[in-house]
This record gives C-alpha cells, structure tokens and sequence, in this order.
C-alpha cells in the first residue's frame, strides 16, 4: 500500500518561510480577482533551503533527432540546406554519494520541464528534491517543445502557399487538446483550461476550500505554459523512441509522466522496454484501451504506478470529459494489467489522507509528500541493484 511519509522537519527559518508561503496562498484564495494576474514572482520571493545542494555534476544533452534536407521555402534564411529535427532536450543533476535508481520526469500538454522545477510560488520543485533524495533526475522537454524545438518545414510552407505539403494532423491526447481537424498550436486558457480543468475551484477565481494548488500564484502557471505543437510532431512520437534510449544509456530508470504524456512510458516500452524499470503516471490524459493481449502482456512485466488527486468528479469545462472518466480508464488498463499477472497500483491521494490534490500534484503545497509517496513506492517496486562489491539501496538521505 502507498504511504505518504512524514516529511524531515526544517530548520526554523526554512519552516517559518514555508508557513509564511502557506497563509499567504490561503488568503489569496478569497483576494483573487476574475481578471488580472496576481503579484509577480520574483527572486527575492523564492525560497531557499537551508542546505545547500551539493551536485556530482549537472549538465545537459540531446537524444534522437535526423538530420534531413530542407528547401529555401521552409528554412526561410539562406538556400537549401540540412537541419536537425525531431530530437529530445535533457537536463539532469547528479547527487554526490550512493545513488538509487535514476528517474526521468516527463511534462504535460502546452508546458515543458519547467513543471517539475521551483513550484508558482516559490517552493522546491520534484527536479531538485528527488536529487536531494539520492536520486539521479533527468528532465526532458518533449519533442516539438520548449528547447527540444520543432520541424517548423510543414508550417513554412503553408505560408508559402504550398497546398500540397500540408501536414497530416494528428490529436494530442492531452485534456483540452484540439480535434484533428485543427493542426495548429493550441493552449490551455487560464480561466477554464487550467483554473477549472486543472481541479483548483469550480470556477475562475473561486478555489475549492481545501485545495493544495498556491492560487494566489496561478498567473506564474500561466507564464509556465508553451504553445503546444504535438500537431507537427512525426507520429510515431519521437519523443517515445528517446524516452526507451535514454532510459537504456542510463542502464535502467523509472519514467515519470503527467497528464498528456501519462501513457508515454507504457509506448516507449512497447517501442523498447530495455531500460524501463519501472512507470509512474501522475493523472495520466489516458490509459489506452487499445492496447492488445500481447502488448499488455509485455507491460504487465514493468511495475506501475498511476497517482490521481481530488475532486475527479468536478466538471472540466472542456467537454463531457471528466478526471474521474480518466481514472475509471485506468482502473479498467490496470485490471487488464493484474489479469496478465502484472503488478499496478492505482492511488488516489485523498486515500493517503491528503484532500484538495489538483492536477499539478509536483506544484501543489504537499508536493514534497507527493513525492516522497512516489520515492517510497519506486524504491519498493523498483529498486537499483547493486553493483559488483557493493552495498544494495539504503534509505534516501536526508
């Protein structure tokens, strides 16, 4: 059963900054207006642990990509020429001592790795709280994302009025995403997108009591979020492949996914599962139903586990679809899963006796015990083995 530990205690200063944050988000609550963006984050506005960070190394890569040839028209400076398209950013951070084993977090629809990072208002993000944990942390940014960039070919040359060369759309499957009939860029808007389909109230400017989103911040969310263009992005995915590579140069790593990308692990294991030790997917978008036996059989090998907040039932406001549907979606993958002799969890956090979870469990004010729930369960379900002559996993540190 998934436990939410206690979390270590903070010094003083760092605790009386953490209430400080806390009473500030509740009163917010009742002070946001319904237009506008409330008081800008800045840096003297962060807060610093009372630790330091101490790093092996940290540092950034790329995996994937083709190079291919493009015309004048679609590179828009210069004659024809080569790019590189389709590959995958990676950031990471290294933590000094015995580590465990490695994750890799994956963002959702219309943001990048930036949702694991410091939270809207200022606390310690998942990135580097799970490196504090002894946990080797790989941040991606999907391709067509953020600082993965995009093959911007098939766009040039719809401006150039090249009727042939029009890209074959292809439905995100994140919440609120467009129909396939709509190949642009689409967003999440503030007000109905993220305020209500994100679960922080049952409309814009009115929070559910009990929530654990910092409202009071939500303007820096809607600074968080890019112009979504899974719609020019090659299908399959090239994220996918990247994710089973990266997951095998690694030499084993536990994929973390949130809402769009929640079945991007289980894909990227049926594309390569070498390297997959392990899946966990915070609200996934969607548990396929279209998997077949044989592909379940293969999942059924990998341990997962699927993380939901509260108030599922609450209306999105983008359509008949509810958070709720999507996990009676999961429950029915995970009982294909358990029949093919699998081992899924299903969590719901108000039964780890934390209420008023959002959509962004990494961002909400427990995120920390979130997390430590999440780190508990990998180093139960997914442990890194030891190497030749040396001791196995201890417990993280502090």
């Amino acid at each position: 059963m998934l436990t939410v530990p206690q979390q270590p205690k903070m010094a003083g200063s760092a605790r009386r900054r953490r209430c400080s944050a806390c009473a500030a988000s509740v009163l917010a609550i009742g002070a946001i207006a319904t237009a506008g963006v409330a008081t800008a984050q800045t840096f003297t506005s962060l807060q610093t642990p009372s630790t330091p960070l101490v790093l092996k190394s940290r540092g950034s890569f790329f995996v994937g990509g083709r190079s291919v040839e493009q015309s004048a028209d679609e590179i828009l400076l210069g004659p024809d020429d080569s790019v590189t398209v389709d590959q995958m950013y990676v950031e990471y951070m290294l933590p000094m001592g015995p580590t465990k084993m490695p994750v890799v977090l994956i963002h959702g629809a219309t943001l990048s790795g930036k949702s694991y990072d410091t939270t809207p208002d200022g606390r310690m993000g998942w990135y580097e709280y799970f490196v504090r944990r002894g946990r080797p942390t790989y941040v991606v940014d999907q391709v067509g994302r953020a600082r993965s960039g995009f093959n911007q070919a098939a766009l040039n040359r719809r401006l150039a009025g090249d009727a042939g060369a029009v890209a074959t759309p292809v439905a995100p499957t994140g919440p609120g995403a467009p129909s396939a009939a709509a190949p642009g860029a689409f967003r999440l808007g503030d007000r109905i997108g993220v305020w209500k389909n994100f679960r922080f109230g049952p409309r814009y400017g009115e929070a559910f009591p009990d929530t654990r989103f910092p409202t009071g911040a939500a303007g820096e969310l809607s600074k968080q979020a890019i112009p979504d263009l899974t719609s020019q992005v090659p299908q399959p995915n090239p994220t996918l492949g990247a994710l089973s590579r990266l997951a095998a140069d690694l030499g084993g790593a536990v994929l973390v996914s949130h809402s769009q990308s929640g079945p991007f692990p289980m894909d990227a294991a049926l594309a390569d599962a070498t390297g997959i030790r392990g899946i966990v997917a915070l609200e996934p978008g969607a548990c396929r139903a279209t998997y077949g036996d044989e592909q379940i059989a293969s999942l059924a090998k990998i341990p997962t586990l699927i993380v939901f907040g509260d108030h599922l039932s609450a209306p999105t406001g983008l359509g008949a679809l509810t958070w709720q549907g999507r996990l009676d979606g999961c429950r029915a993958y995970a009982a294909r899963i358990k029949a093919a002799g699998g081992r899924i969890e299903i969590v719901e956090t108000p039964d780890l006796g934390a209420r008023g979870n959002t959509h962004m469990l990494m961002q909400d004010t427990n995120n920390l015990q979130i997390a430590d729930a999440v780190l508990a369960w990998i180093d139960r379900m997914a442990p890194r083995p030891p190497s030749p002559g040396t001791p196995a996993e201890g417990p993280p540190g502090p």
